[in-house]
């Protein structure tokens, strides 16, 4: 005589094709697993990118900086700061030349990848004969490490950050 197991094929076939509570536990951890490093792949990528943005706008304020130089005789001091890109700066040094406009499209001085504002001083420390021009990094604080570390005019773009 058949068991009543063997009597019903399609009920026997459904069970091996599902899976258990344990199969599909060890695929949600081995996906888990893969989206960590991936994800801290990414957020490396993340970071390298806003290092390399942060130095190309540096690169690009310089040369910002030495029009405004040109026109005007010197580079604006650190009281009058990049304002002075934007807006003709009052007080010493005299802005002898200053085109109508000024200096950067759109009226502002762009913020660093962190959304904090860039540093400047004239003199620089750094640059005695001119100016210094950084960004304090994602700390957005002097120093640091890495990502954080600050990123300046005066360093060599080829340098680990």
């Amino acid at each position: 005589m058949q068991s009543v197991r063997d009597t019903n094929p399609s009920r026997e076939s459904s069970r091996r094709a599902a899976f258990t509570l344990i199969e599909i536990m060890a695929v949600v951890i081995i996906i888990g697993l893969l989206t960590t490093i991936v994800g801290a792949a990414i957020f490396q990528q993340v970071d390298k990118g806003r290092v390399t943005t942060a130095r190309a706008q540096i690169n690009s304020l310089e040369g910002v900086l030495e029009l405004y130089r040109m026109d005007n005789g010197r580079f604006p001091s650190t009281e009058q700061g990049l304002e002075a890109l934007v807006v003709a700066p009052t007080g010493d040094p005299p802005a002898r030349n200053y085109p109508a406009g000024g200096y950067l499209k759109g009226g502002r001085v762009p913020l660093d990848p962190w959304s904090k504002s860039y540093q400047y001083e004239a003199p620089g420390q750094h640059n005695p004969h001119a100016f210094d021009l950084w960004s304090d990094g994602a700390d957005g604080a002097t120093g640091g490490q890495d990502v954080d570390s600050d990123i300046g005019n005066w360093q060599d773009e080829s340098a680990p950050s």
